[in-house]
């Protein structure tokens, strides 16, 4: 089952500036395909609303990384990363 993962250029801009690993993306949002199959995983996930509908956060201590799953096509997209508060906006 492999999934295919797409970078908006604003998280790929985070991951440069703030040397964020990639491994640790994918690791996260590997757990947050197990957490969707209905396992028990210790994840941090939530169902976005608002103009974010369609979306779900992953919190990893300060960092919350907003991607859009699609169980269709099986891709990944990652709109935004960045600190707590400030990935809201724009």
């Amino acid at each position: 089952m492999n999934w295919e993962v797409q970078l908006s250029k604003e998280a790929e801009e985070f991951i440069k500036k703030h040397k964020f690993q990639l491994n640790d993306l994918f690791e996260l949002l590997k757990k947050a395909l197990r957490y969707f199959k209905g396992e028990k995983i210790n994840i941090n996930i939530r169902k976005l609303r608002g103009k974010w509908q369609g979306f779900f956060r992953i919190r990893k201590g300060k960092i919350r990384i907003i991607a859009e799953f699609n169980f269709d096509d099986k891709t990944i997209f990652v709109e935004r990363i960045g600190w707590r508060g400030k990935v809201y906006n724009k």
